[in-house]
């Protein structure tokens, strides 16, 4: 290997040893390897203008900060209290009924926001309380937050899908589309898990809900679900682009917030705004550094050195998606999801593309193994937020989480291997 990229190599394995963050990181690789490299393909234009090619070119990544936005003014508002009840006078009354709450709770949320942060930073802690004052475990009640938060980019929208859809050029429509059986999927077995562990454990009976107070929740319910008809619906009827959908579904929201439920005044919602541009920037530095990173992996044509690399182990495709699975999975164990999707996505793409592996049935696939890297140890997101806002012990949950993680990673395999889970909606809508 030449100096420029071993260097490369070296700095990039840094990155994540010294635990420096990912977008300065990526810079300060790219820089060295520049400096180093006399290549005319390595002048330091070109990947400046990578740079701002990607935080420019796309008009999909508009869709990205109306997603936050929008994920900001549900957690702000009453919206989160009104699915939380809502799901509670529907699936409550099961033995265990709070943790059946909890999934079915996130499921709806999912519809609305597409990150599992938000999931677990909004709902979450209502949700941990409410199990608390049932008599279910702490670190259980943490766990079983953490895991149903993986269901948001799985079930549409999903912010991860459309950096997806921006790297490999699929229908964000039908990634969306195609995430709707596989996020109904993994709540229906973790609520399985809950049952079985709530039987062991003789978790209690919920509450029964009254037919008239089932009604009432249901009607203060309907402004925030019907967020989801607004968001699906346009982009399924053709109506609006997912962008355009996604800006029509964040005004929709502060709508609701602002005048239906009275919960959005002016300190709340310039917070929102703060919150959203700060995490706007973010993102935008992370895509515009990992555009100019993937130039310099396709100078060094690492993507074609990883798929020889690969291909010399075996030819068979289902024995590469297992692999290429379980890489997916140790990464995600330690490093961020948007590092993941930008940088190392883009390394096993051609390869994909390659074997003839459909792209929308990939991309499903490789959200949902990224969302279980969100709830596995050591240094798993979700893990801290819902220790961070219950104030239970981290060993607690891991050591709760682990079976739910098993339940995860059977439902990644019946996707992965039974592409028709996912390409079965796409399909039947002309995708």
């Amino acid at each position: 290997m030449n100096l420029p990229p071993l260097v490369f190599f070296l700095l990039f394995v840094s990155i994540f040893l010294l635990r420096i963050p990912i977008a300065p990181g990526m810079m300060m690789a790219s820089i060295f390897y520049l400096w180093l490299n006399p290549s005319p393909a390595a002048d330091i234009s070109i990947v400046a203008s990578a740079f701002l090619e990607g935080l420019g070119a796309n008009f999909v990544l508009l869709a990205v900060p109306l997603f936050v936005f929008m994920a900001e003014v549900m957690n702000s508002g009453k919206i989160t209290d009104m699915i939380f009840n809502f799901a509670g006078a529907v699936v409550g009354r099961r033995r265990g009924g709070m943790g059946h709450v909890n999934v079915v709770a996130s499921i709806i949320f999912s519809g609305m926001t597409g990150s599992a942060v938000a999931d677990a930073s909004g709902l979450g802690s209502m949700e941990i309380k409410a199990m608390r004052e049932h008599g279910y475990d702490d670190g259980f009640s943490c766990a079983i937050t953490a895991a149903s938060a993986t269901i948001g980019p799985v079930f549409p929208p999903s912010i991860p899908m459309i950096f997806y859809s921006m790297l490999s050029g699929a229908s964000i429509g039908a990634l969306f589309l195609g995430g709707m059986i596989p996020g109904l999927l993994l709540g229906f077995a973790l609520m399985i898990y809950i049952a079985v562990v709530a039987r062991f454990r003789d978790y209690p009976l919920g509450e029964a809900v009254a037919f008239r107070t089932f009604v009432r929740l249901t009607v203060q319910a309907v402004p925030a679900l019907f967020s989801v008809v607004v968001l699906l619906g346009g982009i399924y009827s053709g109506v609006v682009t997912p962008t355009e959908a996604g800006a029509l579904a964040a005004l929709y929201a502060l709508i609701v917030s602002a005048l239906v439920y009275r919960a959005l005044g002016p300190r709340r919602f310039l917070r929102i705004l703060q919150n959203t541009v700060r995490t706007t920037g973010v993102l935008s530095l992370l895509v515009g550094t990992a555009y100019a990173f993937s130039y310099i992996v396709a100078i060094e044509q690492i993507p074609q050195m990883v798929a020889r690399m690969l291909l010399a182990v075996t030819t068979n495709p289902y024995v590469l998606l297992l692999l290429i699975n379980i890489v997916f999975l140790v990464l995600g164990m330690f490093i961020d999801t948007m590092a993941i999707t930008l940088v190392f996505i883009p390394i096993v793409l051609p390869l994909v593309q390659l074997l003839g592996i459909d792209l929308v049935h990939f991309g499903v696939m490789i959200t949902l193994n990224m969302m279980i890297g969100l709830s596995t140890p050591p240094f798993g997101m979700l893990l801290f937020i819902v220790s961070g806002i219950s104030g239970t012990p981290l060993r607690k949950v891991i050591k709760e989480i682990l079976p739910m993680i098993g339940v995860m990673i059977l439902v990644l395999l019946a996707i992965t291997y039974v592409p028709a889970i996912v390409t079965f909606l796409p399909r039947m809508a002309g995708m």
